[in-house]
């Protein structure tokens, strides 16, 4: 009688048990394969790397963890139980790790949104500087004094983002300002020739040289070349000390800040 019930048992749960392997072996193939499909997909629309293995590698455990489940209730296991079990510790779970949560997910819109790539010199965060790599929590980037940041995800998503690498040219923004006994035209005309004789500045459009204010201590002209990106710092730096070599040269005065003072004398008679 007992021999006669273990085999019954045996027979009964030996095939669930090696249904229950087929299914986790079957699963677990099926799963790898979507895994390569994911990360070929995202490949293919130019996805961030980064992005790519995360669905990748998500997609496989939520893959995995459907197999066990399928699994397990072949066996006999009430599964309706397990799954409440493992959605409270996905809460619990959730709830300790919010912040990187947060940075997870602000993390995977970088990745998707791309409001930058690596090689931008942007602003963001309250912080400057060369973003050298975009991971699912942080980013990294690199200060113009070598200096390496990991900025949380988050606090990126939730400010403003300045893009300086964006495009391929940026406008260069200087203000000259020259005595009132000065000409303005020549003024001008010196800097147009600055302008010209250096290729950094691209021909068009054109470099915007106007008269901006007539300030306290003489006139304010600004003076906006185009250059490409790569040349901006070092263009900049030139074009400074050229001015002031130019002005010299053509005896155009740049004015100190001046004060006229007005000394009244008493009469003697007076005191």
């Amino acid at each position: 009688m007992n021999i006669q019930l273990i085999s019954e048992y045996a027979i009964t749960y030996g095939l669930k048990i090696i249904l229950a392997i087929v299914i986790v072996f079957i699963g677990r193939i099926t799963a790898k394969w979507l895994k390569r499909v994911i990360k070929k997909l995202t490949t293919r629309g130019n996805v961030d790397k980064t992005l790519s293995n995360f669905l990748g590698d998500l997609i496989y455990i939520l893959a995995m963890i459907i197999v066990i489940i399928i699994a397990l209730n072949n066996l006999g296991v009430k599964t309706t139980s397990l799954i409440a079990v493992l959605g409270a510790a996905t809460l619990a779970l959730g709830l300790s790790l919010q912040s990187n949560l947060s940075n997870l997910g602000s993390g995977i819109l970088l990745l998707f949104n791309r409001p930058f790539k690596v090689g931008d010199y942007v602003e963001a965060a309250g912080i400057g500087g060369t973003v050298n790599k975009v991971s699912l929590f942080q980013t990294e980037m690199v200060t113009p004094d070598n200096k390496k940041i990991f900025v949380p995800n988050s606090s990126i998503t939730n400010s403003n983002i300045i893009n300086y690498g964006a495009h391929d040219t940026r406008r260069l923004d200087l203000t000259v300002e020259i005595d009132y006994q000065d000409d303005v035209e020549k003024t001008r005309e010196v800097l147009r020739n600055l302008a010209m004789s250096d290729s950094r500045v691209l021909k068009e459009p054109e470099p915007q040289i106007e008269v901006t204010e007539l300030g306290a201590n003489g006139i304010i002209l600004i003076f906006r070349p185009w250059v490409k990106t790569a040349d901006y710092w070092a263009l900049k730096f030139s074009l400074l000390a050229g001015i002031n070599k130019a002005f010299k040269e053509n005896g155009i005065t740049i004015p100190y800040p001046q004060r006229d003072v007005h000394v009244k004398q008493q009469l003697k008679g007076d005191e």
